[in-house]
């Protein structure tokens, strides 16, 4: 009797609430300029947000060179835009992308940017964060390469349909197969998107070595600009 009179007068209760909540997360950069900006003071420069993967994250900046841009930059590549590489410190988390817009935006704000000309790239899980990036920000990004990424497929819609993409996989990749790449470029192009597949035969997972050694996507990237892109 005393168990069914306490149930008799509780009744649930929804309560209306809010918080705000900040998301901090630091992070350990390079920031590539090329030769233009010191002698052209007046001009505003394109940049590319090169995004490594897994095996560089940590609190090591120096593994950033491993791989794509920044390896080639170590090697004495020039590059005709700034270039932000920035390292994810979590060795087995993935890249706060909210965090990484907040360090773009700083950069930008901070130097002489072109802001219609800001392109993306990444690697596996730096891939996977390039394409959560244009999903989440698509107004911000010029042109994306992704190379081996995992997609984001139920959210291809959210992209910018104005914004080029290449996307780059290797055919015998373990790690990330390359279903991955060939049904979220299927998807694009059947809702009608720019979009080049670059396949690798004989390629495992590091298919960012040929990929990031393509000097056509170097050329692709400073032709793209969000005020000229149709």
């Amino acid at each position: 009797m005393l168990f069914q009179s306490c149930a008799a007068q509780s009744k649930p209760q929804l309560i209306d609430a809010q918080q705000e909540t900040v998301t901090k997360e630091t992070f350990d950069y390079y920031l590539y300029f090329p030769e233009a900006y010191e002698t052209s003071p007046e001009d505003k420069f394109p940049l590319l947000l090169f995004l490594h993967g897994g095996g560089e994250s940590g609190d090591s900046l120096v593994a950033v060179k491993r791989n794509g841009p920044p390896k080639l930059i170590a090697r004495g590549k020039q590059f005709p835009f700034l270039i932000l590489a920035p390292q994810n410190p979590h060795k087995k988390k993935w890249w706060n992308t909210v965090a990484l817009k907040q360090l773009l935006d700083t950069i930008v704000q901070n130097h002489r940017i072109d802001t219609n000309r800001i392109y993306l790239t990444g690697l596996s899980r730096g891939g996977g964060a390039a394409w959560e990036m244009a999903v989440q920000y698509p107004d911000t990004f010029a042109a994306l390469a992704v190379v081996c990424g995992m997609t984001p497929l139920p959210y291809a819609a959210w992209i910018d349909k104005k914004m080029p993409i290449w996307v780059f996989h290797g055919e015998e990749d373990q790690s990330i197969p390359i279903s991955e790449s060939e049904t979220m470029v299927a998807r694009l192009l059947s809702m009608g998107y720019d979009v080049k597949f670059t396949r690798y035969p004989g390629v495992g997972h590091d298919s960012w070595i040929p990929a990031y050694n393509t000097e056509e996507l170097y050329d692709w990237f400073i032709e793209q600009s969000r005020s000229e892109t149709p």
